[in-house]
């Protein structure tokens, strides 16, 4: 059975996977209108297909621990960016919270002697910890090819087999 607390805090986790999923979402959109960035695109849905999981599986878990899952309402996404780095830029800085947001509820399950949240949350921590590392990596790789076309066009093209295997 969950505390209050704790299903208080898997529901504001709820929500910040549907912001995440909303926020990758607009990415896409946005990318899907620029030129040449089918790549980018298609990566962005993907993520924003991720998060949804991620989601999901929250929703599940507060409810066969007894707790009531809350679908959250959401607010607007950033809709546009000034450049592709800058909007990666954002990908990196929703990532990190949604990492320190993990990390919070995984003290609290702690502090809680709620061993089945914290084991459950186990799998979310090294998701973000993956998460966080592609999302440096892909900054990392803009920041080397800055403004140059055809660095832009190859990472276009190979930026889907940065989701790893299985992913």
């Amino acid at each position: 059975m969950l505390s209050k607390t704790m299903q208080e805090a898997l529901n504001k986790q709820v929500q910040m996977e549907a912001e995440s999923s909303q926020a990758y979402l607009a990415m896409a959109s946005w990318a899907d209108i620029q030129p040449g960035l089918q790549g980018v695109t298609a990566f962005f849905y993907k993520q924003s297909d991720e998060e949804r999981v991620h989601m999901l599986k929250l929703i599940t878990f507060i409810n066969e621990r007894g707790g009531f899952a809350i679908v959250p309402p959401l607010e607007q996404p950033i809709l546009t960016f000034r450049s592709l780095q800058n909007a990666f830029s954002e990908f990196l800085k929703h990532e990190i919270k949604v990492s320190d947001s993990i990390n919070d509820i995984v003290h609290q399950a702690l502090s809680e002697k709620d061993y089945a949240t914290h084991n459950f949350l186990q799998w979310y921590v090294t998701e973000q910890m993956e998460e966080e590392r592609l999302a440096r990596t892909l900054n990392e790789k803009l920041e080397l090819i800055g403004e140059d076309k055809s660095g832009l066009y190859l990472f276009d093209r190979d930026i889907m087999a940065y989701r790893g295997p299985g992913k």
